[in-house]
Protein backbone atom coordinates (compact mmCIF):
# COMPACT_ATOMS: atom_id res chain seq x y z
CA UNK A 1 0.00 0.00 0.00
CA UNK A 2 0.88 3.31 -1.01
CA UNK A 3 2.06 5.08 2.09
CA UNK A 4 3.82 3.88 5.28
CA UNK A 5 1.67 2.31 8.04
CA UNK A 6 2.70 3.47 11.40
CA UNK A 7 4.64 1.16 13.65
CA UNK A 8 2.71 0.98 15.99
CA UNK A 9 -0.87 0.55 14.38
CA UNK A 10 0.92 -2.13 12.31
CA UNK A 11 2.84 -3.98 14.89
CA UNK A 12 -1.34 -3.97 16.48
CA UNK A 13 -2.80 -5.97 13.90
CA UNK A 14 0.08 -8.04 12.23
CA UNK A 15 -0.94 -11.25 14.24
CA UNK A 16 -4.41 -11.51 12.56
CA UNK A 17 -3.37 -9.67 8.87
CA UNK A 18 -5.22 -6.66 9.14
CA UNK A 19 -2.68 -3.41 8.90
CA UNK A 20 -4.21 0.15 9.17
CA UNK A 21 -3.03 3.07 8.15
CA UNK A 22 -4.69 6.96 8.07
CA UNK A 23 -4.05 11.14 8.28
CA UNK A 24 -6.03 13.94 8.99
CA UNK A 25 -4.72 17.07 7.94
CA UNK A 26 -5.73 21.02 8.41
CA UNK A 27 -4.09 23.61 6.22
CA UNK A 28 -4.91 27.26 5.52
CA UNK A 29 -3.49 29.02 3.05
CA UNK A 30 -2.87 32.84 1.82
CA UNK A 31 -2.16 35.01 -1.32
CA UNK A 32 -1.96 38.13 -2.16
CA UNK A 33 -0.74 39.50 -5.74
CA UNK A 34 -2.14 36.86 -7.66
CA UNK A 35 0.04 35.78 -10.66
CA UNK A 36 -2.75 33.91 -12.93
CA UNK A 37 -4.55 35.94 -14.92
CA UNK A 38 -8.59 35.70 -13.94
CA UNK A 39 -8.38 34.45 -10.56
CA UNK A 40 -9.04 36.54 -7.54
CA UNK A 41 -6.29 38.86 -6.88
CA UNK A 42 -5.79 37.70 -3.42
CA UNK A 43 -7.77 34.45 -1.99
CA UNK A 44 -7.65 32.93 1.45
CA UNK A 45 -8.62 29.28 2.11
CA UNK A 46 -8.83 26.60 4.42
CA UNK A 47 -8.41 23.02 3.04
CA UNK A 48 -8.71 19.41 5.09
CA UNK A 49 -7.91 16.29 3.92
CA UNK A 50 -8.87 12.68 6.03
CA UNK A 51 -7.48 9.03 4.96
CA UNK A 52 -7.98 5.82 6.12
CA UNK A 53 -6.02 2.90 4.43
CA UNK A 54 -6.24 -0.74 4.90
CA UNK A 55 -4.79 -3.99 3.75
CA UNK A 56 -5.66 -7.75 4.82
CA UNK A 57 -3.44 -10.76 3.73
CA UNK A 58 -5.15 -13.59 2.64
CA UNK A 59 -2.58 -16.31 1.42
CA UNK A 60 -0.61 -15.04 -1.26
CA UNK A 61 -3.10 -12.53 -1.90
CA UNK A 62 -3.51 -8.92 0.26
CA UNK A 63 -6.27 -6.76 -0.57
CA UNK A 64 -6.52 -3.32 0.16
CA UNK A 65 -8.09 -0.05 0.05
CA UNK A 66 -7.75 3.57 0.59
CA UNK A 67 -10.65 6.49 1.38
CA UNK A 68 -9.54 10.06 0.57
CA UNK A 69 -11.62 13.10 1.41
CA UNK A 70 -10.31 16.30 0.42
CA UNK A 71 -12.45 19.87 1.13
CA UNK A 72 -11.79 23.32 0.73
CA UNK A 73 -13.57 26.31 2.58
CA UNK A 74 -13.51 29.86 2.21
CA UNK A 75 -12.01 30.60 -0.91
CA UNK A 76 -13.41 33.47 -2.51
CA UNK A 77 -16.11 33.31 -5.39
CA UNK A 78 -13.08 33.43 -8.53
CA UNK A 79 -10.38 31.22 -6.08
CA UNK A 80 -7.87 29.09 -7.99
CA UNK A 81 -9.23 26.62 -5.55
CA UNK A 82 -10.35 22.98 -7.89
CA UNK A 83 -9.82 19.14 -8.00
CA UNK A 84 -6.41 19.73 -6.59
CA UNK A 85 -7.74 20.74 -3.18
CA UNK A 86 -11.49 19.06 -3.77
CA UNK A 87 -12.13 15.50 -4.38
CA UNK A 88 -14.67 14.51 -1.43
CA UNK A 89 -14.92 10.82 0.02
CA UNK A 90 -13.32 9.19 -2.85
CA UNK A 91 -11.94 5.13 -2.63
CA UNK A 92 -9.08 6.25 -4.56
CA UNK A 93 -7.38 2.42 -3.85
CA UNK A 94 -8.94 -0.51 -4.13
CA UNK A 95 -6.94 -3.00 -5.20
CA UNK A 96 -5.63 -6.95 -4.87
CA UNK A 97 -1.79 -7.75 -5.18
CA UNK A 98 -0.62 -10.72 -6.05
CA UNK A 99 2.53 -12.66 -4.56
CA UNK A 100 3.69 -14.70 -7.64
CA UNK A 101 6.71 -17.17 -6.96
CA UNK A 102 9.50 -17.98 -4.58
CA UNK A 103 9.81 -15.45 -2.27
CA UNK A 104 6.64 -13.36 -2.92
CA UNK A 105 9.22 -10.47 -4.25
CA UNK A 106 6.98 -10.46 -7.73
CA UNK A 107 3.72 -9.59 -7.41
CA UNK A 108 0.80 -8.38 -9.81
CA UNK A 109 -1.52 -5.56 -8.47
CA UNK A 110 -5.30 -5.40 -9.76
CA UNK A 111 -7.60 -2.58 -9.47
CA UNK A 112 -7.68 0.80 -8.43
CA UNK A 113 -3.48 1.97 -6.55
CA UNK A 114 -1.13 5.18 -6.13
CA UNK A 115 1.85 4.81 -7.21
CA UNK A 116 5.53 6.55 -7.00
CA UNK A 117 7.94 5.70 -9.45
CA UNK A 118 11.86 6.76 -9.71
CA UNK A 119 12.06 10.65 -9.43
CA UNK A 120 8.27 10.99 -8.91
CA UNK A 121 8.68 13.91 -11.82
CA UNK A 122 6.49 11.76 -14.08
CA UNK A 123 4.57 9.10 -11.70
CA UNK A 124 4.09 10.44 -8.38
CA UNK A 125 1.17 10.12 -5.67
CA UNK A 126 0.74 13.83 -4.26
CA UNK A 127 1.49 14.40 -0.76
CA UNK A 128 1.46 18.31 -0.51
CA UNK A 129 -1.00 18.98 -2.31
CA UNK A 130 -4.77 18.16 -0.60
CA UNK A 131 -6.02 15.14 -3.68
CA UNK A 132 -3.74 12.05 -5.11
CA UNK A 133 -3.03 11.21 -8.48
CA UNK A 134 -4.79 7.35 -8.71
CA UNK A 135 -4.93 5.07 -11.41
CA UNK A 136 -6.98 1.74 -12.22
CA UNK A 137 -5.71 -1.16 -14.40
CA UNK A 138 -2.67 -3.67 -13.44
CA UNK A 139 0.67 -3.78 -12.18
CA UNK A 140 3.61 -5.92 -12.43
CA UNK A 141 6.95 -5.66 -10.03
CA UNK A 142 9.99 -8.60 -10.51
CA UNK A 143 13.56 -8.26 -8.70
CA UNK A 144 16.34 -8.48 -11.05
CA UNK A 145 19.74 -8.74 -10.80
CA UNK A 146 20.67 -5.75 -8.64
CA UNK A 147 17.92 -4.02 -9.34
CA UNK A 148 13.88 -3.95 -10.12
CA UNK A 149 11.15 -3.84 -13.03
CA UNK A 150 7.94 -2.16 -13.21
CA UNK A 151 5.48 -2.57 -15.66
CA UNK A 152 1.72 -1.08 -15.61
CA UNK A 153 -1.30 -0.06 -17.73
CA UNK A 154 -3.75 2.01 -16.33
CA UNK A 155 -6.69 4.40 -16.84
CA UNK A 156 -5.63 7.27 -14.74
CA UNK A 157 -8.94 8.54 -12.42
CA UNK A 158 -10.43 11.74 -13.64
CA UNK A 159 -11.11 13.22 -10.44
CA UNK A 160 -14.57 14.54 -10.30
CA UNK A 161 -16.86 16.69 -9.74
CA UNK A 162 -14.62 19.68 -11.86
CA UNK A 163 -17.64 22.47 -11.78
CA UNK A 164 -17.08 25.56 -9.99
CA UNK A 165 -20.74 25.24 -8.20
CA UNK A 166 -19.85 21.67 -7.17
CA UNK A 167 -15.88 22.20 -6.27
CA UNK A 168 -17.27 25.52 -3.93
CA UNK A 169 -20.28 22.89 -2.37
CA UNK A 170 -17.35 20.10 -1.65
CA UNK A 171 -20.13 17.49 -3.49
CA UNK A 172 -19.34 14.06 -3.54
CA UNK A 173 -18.49 12.53 -7.03
CA UNK A 174 -17.46 9.03 -8.20
CA UNK A 175 -13.99 9.83 -9.90
CA UNK A 176 -14.25 8.42 -13.45
CA UNK A 177 -12.00 6.30 -15.60
CA UNK A 178 -12.56 5.11 -19.12
CA UNK A 179 -10.29 3.90 -22.14
CA UNK A 180 -10.32 6.98 -23.28
CA UNK A 181 -7.46 8.14 -21.25
CA UNK A 182 -4.76 5.33 -20.95
CA UNK A 183 -1.71 5.48 -19.53
CA UNK A 184 1.44 2.63 -19.59
CA UNK A 185 5.29 2.41 -18.43
CA UNK A 186 8.04 0.49 -18.12
CA UNK A 187 10.74 1.28 -15.73
CA UNK A 188 13.86 -0.26 -14.21
CA UNK A 189 16.36 0.85 -11.69
CA UNK A 190 19.66 -0.83 -10.61
CA UNK A 191 21.74 -0.10 -7.96
CA UNK A 192 25.55 0.40 -9.17
CA UNK A 193 26.65 0.38 -5.55
CA UNK A 194 28.79 3.44 -3.63
CA UNK A 195 25.30 5.32 -3.53
CA UNK A 196 24.57 5.31 -7.21
CA UNK A 197 21.79 4.40 -8.91
CA UNK A 198 20.65 4.37 -12.80
CA UNK A 199 16.68 4.58 -13.58
CA UNK A 200 15.44 3.50 -17.72
CA UNK A 201 11.62 4.13 -18.07
CA UNK A 202 9.87 4.54 -21.03
CA UNK A 203 6.21 6.21 -20.67
CA UNK A 204 3.10 6.27 -22.94
CA UNK A 205 -0.06 8.08 -22.83
CA UNK A 206 -2.97 8.27 -25.30
CA UNK A 207 -6.62 10.63 -25.12
CA UNK A 208 -9.61 10.87 -26.81
CA UNK A 209 -12.65 13.02 -26.63
CA UNK A 210 -15.64 11.02 -25.52
CA UNK A 211 -18.97 12.44 -24.41
CA UNK A 212 -18.28 14.29 -21.52
CA UNK A 213 -14.89 15.83 -21.90
CA UNK A 214 -13.18 17.10 -24.92
CA UNK A 215 -8.98 16.92 -25.10
CA UNK A 216 -6.12 17.51 -26.99
CA UNK A 217 -5.77 14.19 -28.22
CA UNK A 218 -2.40 13.67 -26.82
CA UNK A 219 -0.75 10.73 -27.88
CA UNK A 220 2.49 10.61 -26.52
CA UNK A 221 5.65 8.31 -25.58
CA UNK A 222 8.07 9.85 -23.27
CA UNK A 223 11.62 7.85 -22.76
CA UNK A 224 14.13 9.24 -20.56
CA UNK A 225 17.21 8.35 -17.96
CA UNK A 226 17.88 9.31 -14.63
CA UNK A 227 21.40 8.55 -12.85
CA UNK A 228 21.84 9.47 -9.22
CA UNK A 229 24.67 9.22 -6.18
CA UNK A 230 22.34 9.97 -3.23
CA UNK A 231 22.67 12.24 -0.35
CA UNK A 232 25.55 11.28 2.41
CA UNK A 233 27.14 13.05 5.63
CA UNK A 234 30.65 14.98 3.79
CA UNK A 235 29.69 13.71 0.40
CA UNK A 236 29.03 15.11 -2.88
CA UNK A 237 25.74 13.62 -4.02
CA UNK A 238 24.60 14.46 -7.83
CA UNK A 239 21.41 13.52 -9.97
CA UNK A 240 21.23 13.96 -13.43
CA UNK A 241 18.08 13.22 -15.47
CA UNK A 242 16.83 13.56 -18.83
CA UNK A 243 13.84 12.75 -20.74
CA UNK A 244 12.28 13.15 -24.64
CA UNK A 245 8.87 13.75 -25.45
CA UNK A 246 7.50 12.68 -28.63
CA UNK A 247 4.00 11.96 -30.31
CA UNK A 248 1.02 13.71 -31.72
CA UNK A 249 -1.04 16.49 -30.39
CA UNK A 250 -3.73 19.29 -30.73
CA UNK A 251 -2.91 22.67 -29.65
CA UNK A 252 -6.22 22.81 -27.89
CA UNK A 253 -9.26 20.73 -26.84
CA UNK A 254 -11.88 23.03 -29.06
CA UNK A 255 -14.08 20.66 -30.92
CA UNK A 256 -13.10 22.65 -34.20
CA UNK A 257 -9.45 21.83 -33.79
CA UNK A 258 -9.05 18.72 -35.84
CA UNK A 259 -5.27 19.47 -36.82
CA UNK A 260 -2.67 16.93 -35.20
CA UNK A 261 0.68 18.09 -35.15
CA UNK A 262 4.02 16.22 -34.28
CA UNK A 263 5.41 16.58 -30.64
CA UNK A 264 9.36 17.57 -29.55
CA UNK A 265 9.82 18.20 -26.84
CA UNK A 266 12.47 17.68 -23.76
CA UNK A 267 13.28 18.00 -20.35
CA UNK A 268 16.69 17.94 -18.22
CA UNK A 269 17.79 18.08 -14.30
CA UNK A 270 20.78 18.65 -13.59
CA UNK A 271 21.54 18.83 -9.40
CA UNK A 272 24.82 18.65 -7.27
CA UNK A 273 24.80 19.43 -3.16
CA UNK A 274 26.89 18.34 -0.03
CA UNK A 275 25.96 17.34 3.03
CA UNK A 276 27.77 19.38 5.63
CA UNK A 277 29.36 16.73 9.23
CA UNK A 278 27.38 19.31 11.35
CA UNK A 279 24.69 18.57 14.02
CA UNK A 280 22.40 20.34 12.04
CA UNK A 281 23.24 18.23 8.88
CA UNK A 282 22.97 21.10 6.29
CA UNK A 283 22.93 20.12 2.75
CA UNK A 284 23.79 23.09 0.41
CA UNK A 285 23.01 22.08 -3.46
CA UNK A 286 22.83 23.57 -6.62
CA UNK A 287 20.29 22.71 -9.38
CA UNK A 288 19.20 23.56 -13.09
CA UNK A 289 15.97 22.78 -15.17
CA UNK A 290 15.71 22.88 -18.46
CA UNK A 291 12.11 22.63 -19.78
CA UNK A 292 10.75 22.90 -23.47
CA UNK A 293 8.05 25.37 -24.76
CA UNK A 294 6.02 25.74 -28.06
CA UNK A 295 6.12 28.50 -30.38
CA UNK A 296 2.58 28.16 -31.69
CA UNK A 297 3.90 27.42 -34.86
CA UNK A 298 5.54 23.68 -36.40
CA UNK A 299 6.03 21.27 -33.74
CA UNK A 300 4.53 21.24 -30.55
CA UNK A 301 7.08 22.33 -27.74
CA UNK A 302 5.43 22.34 -24.91
CA UNK A 303 6.29 19.37 -22.40
CA UNK A 304 4.13 17.24 -20.80
CA UNK A 305 4.73 16.22 -17.28
CA UNK A 306 2.25 13.52 -16.67
CA UNK A 307 1.57 12.21 -13.37
CA UNK A 308 4.76 13.68 -11.69
CA UNK A 309 4.77 15.91 -8.77
CA UNK A 310 6.60 19.33 -8.17
CA UNK A 311 6.22 20.43 -4.85
CA UNK A 312 9.73 18.99 -3.94
CA UNK A 313 11.62 21.04 -6.09
CA UNK A 314 9.33 23.89 -7.53
CA UNK A 315 7.33 25.38 -4.31
CA UNK A 316 4.09 24.93 -2.56
CA UNK A 317 0.85 23.82 -4.49
CA UNK A 318 -2.65 24.63 -3.84
CA UNK A 319 -3.15 28.92 -3.64
CA UNK A 320 0.28 28.88 -5.32
CA UNK A 321 2.25 27.22 -7.81
CA UNK A 322 3.27 29.37 -10.82
CA UNK A 323 6.07 26.62 -11.75
CA UNK A 324 5.50 23.54 -13.17
CA UNK A 325 8.05 21.41 -16.11
CA UNK A 326 6.86 23.48 -18.63
CA UNK A 327 8.31 26.31 -20.69
CA UNK A 328 11.15 26.83 -17.91
CA UNK A 329 14.69 27.69 -17.82
CA UNK A 330 16.01 27.66 -14.12
CA UNK A 331 18.39 27.32 -11.70
CA UNK A 332 18.06 26.62 -8.44
CA UNK A 333 20.06 27.07 -5.14
CA UNK A 334 18.91 25.55 -1.48
CA UNK A 335 20.05 25.09 1.89
CA UNK A 336 18.30 21.91 3.51
CA UNK A 337 18.70 21.44 7.64
CA UNK A 338 17.87 19.28 10.39
CA UNK A 339 18.48 20.53 13.53
CA UNK A 340 16.90 17.38 15.63
CA UNK A 341 14.44 14.19 14.79
CA UNK A 342 12.10 16.26 15.33
CA UNK A 343 12.80 19.71 13.42
CA UNK A 344 13.55 20.12 9.64
CA UNK A 345 13.94 22.94 7.11
CA UNK A 346 14.93 24.56 4.01
CA UNK A 347 15.03 28.16 2.15
CA UNK A 348 15.62 27.99 -1.70
CA UNK A 349 16.36 31.12 -4.34
CA UNK A 350 15.20 29.89 -8.16
CA UNK A 351 15.00 32.22 -10.93
CA UNK A 352 12.61 32.02 -13.61
CA UNK A 353 13.13 31.96 -17.44
CA UNK A 354 10.82 31.02 -20.40
CA UNK A 355 12.24 28.88 -22.67
CA UNK A 356 10.13 29.80 -25.46
CA UNK A 357 9.05 33.59 -24.79
CA UNK A 358 5.77 33.11 -26.69
CA UNK A 359 4.37 30.69 -24.19
CA UNK A 360 3.02 30.51 -20.91
CA UNK A 361 5.75 30.07 -17.78
CA UNK A 362 4.83 26.91 -15.97
CA UNK A 363 1.49 27.24 -14.89
CA UNK A 364 0.49 30.51 -14.70
CA UNK A 365 -1.51 31.04 -18.07
CA UNK A 366 -0.23 34.30 -18.55
CA UNK A 367 1.03 34.28 -21.58
CA UNK A 368 2.16 37.02 -24.86
CA UNK A 369 2.14 34.96 -28.11
CA UNK A 370 4.20 37.91 -29.87
CA UNK A 371 7.08 37.44 -27.40
CA UNK A 372 7.78 40.87 -26.81
CA UNK A 373 7.61 40.68 -22.83
CA UNK A 374 10.88 38.95 -23.19
CA UNK A 375 11.33 35.39 -21.26
CA UNK A 376 12.69 36.57 -17.63
CA UNK A 377 9.86 35.34 -15.62
CA UNK A 378 11.21 36.53 -12.38
CA UNK A 379 12.52 34.96 -8.79
CA UNK A 380 10.94 32.95 -6.48
CA UNK A 381 12.07 32.71 -3.03
CA UNK A 382 10.41 29.96 -0.46
CA UNK A 383 11.08 28.59 2.84
CA UNK A 384 9.56 25.53 5.41
CA UNK A 385 10.19 24.57 8.79
CA UNK A 386 8.47 21.24 9.95
CA UNK A 387 8.68 20.10 13.69
CA UNK A 388 6.91 17.08 15.17
CA UNK A 389 4.74 17.93 17.68
CA UNK A 390 4.38 13.88 18.95
CA UNK A 391 5.33 10.97 17.61
CA UNK A 392 2.40 10.90 15.49
CA UNK A 393 1.32 15.02 15.24
CA UNK A 394 3.55 17.43 12.71
CA UNK A 395 3.16 21.33 12.80
CA UNK A 396 4.56 22.80 9.24
CA UNK A 397 4.29 26.31 8.06
CA UNK A 398 6.18 27.84 5.19
CA UNK A 399 5.86 30.43 1.98
CA UNK A 400 7.26 31.77 -1.31
CA UNK A 401 7.21 35.24 -2.60
CA UNK A 402 7.42 35.53 -6.17
CA UNK A 403 9.02 38.76 -7.54
CA UNK A 404 7.74 38.93 -11.13
CA UNK A 405 9.43 39.78 -14.11
CA UNK A 406 8.17 41.16 -17.17
CA UNK A 407 7.40 37.74 -19.16
CA UNK A 408 4.82 37.87 -15.69
CA UNK A 409 3.78 41.67 -15.87
CA UNK A 410 3.64 42.87 -19.31
CA UNK A 411 1.97 40.44 -21.54
CA UNK A 412 -1.23 41.32 -22.69
CA UNK A 413 -3.21 38.73 -19.96
CA UNK A 414 -1.05 39.39 -16.89
CA UNK A 415 -3.00 40.68 -13.78
CA UNK A 416 -2.25 43.55 -11.74
CA UNK A 417 1.83 43.72 -12.01
CA UNK A 418 2.62 43.40 -7.95
CA UNK A 419 4.54 40.58 -6.55
CA UNK A 420 3.12 37.68 -5.29
CA UNK A 421 3.01 36.16 -1.37
CA UNK A 422 1.72 32.86 -0.23
CA UNK A 423 1.97 31.64 3.48
CA UNK A 424 0.51 28.57 4.80
CA UNK A 425 0.28 26.47 8.10
CA UNK A 426 -0.74 23.02 8.84
CA UNK A 427 -0.99 20.24 11.44
CA UNK A 428 -0.98 16.90 10.02
CA UNK A 429 -1.90 13.53 12.69
CA UNK A 430 -1.15 10.13 11.40
CA UNK A 431 -1.80 6.86 13.00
Amino acid sequence: MSGALAASGQQAVADNGWRVSGSARARGETLSGQFRPTAEPSDAVLTTRLTLAVERDVGRVTFGGELFDSRAFGQGPRSSVGVGEVNALELVQAYAKVRLGAGDARTLQLGRFTMDLGSKRFVSRQNFRNTTNAYTGARFDTPLADGALTAFWVMPQVRLPDDRAAIEDNRVAWDREDADLQFAGLFWTRDLGQRRSLDLYVYGLTESDDADQQTRNRRLATPGVRWRQSPAAGLWDVEVEAAAQVGQVRRSASPTDTQDVDVRAGLIHLEAGRTFRHDWSPRLAAQFDYVTGDGGQGDYGRFDTLYGARRFEFGPAGLYGPVSRANLVSPDVRLEMKPSRKLDGFVAVRGLWLEDARDSLGATGVIDPSGDSGRFGGTQIEARVRYKLTPDVTLETGGARLFKGRALTDAPNAPAPDDTTYGYVDVTYAF
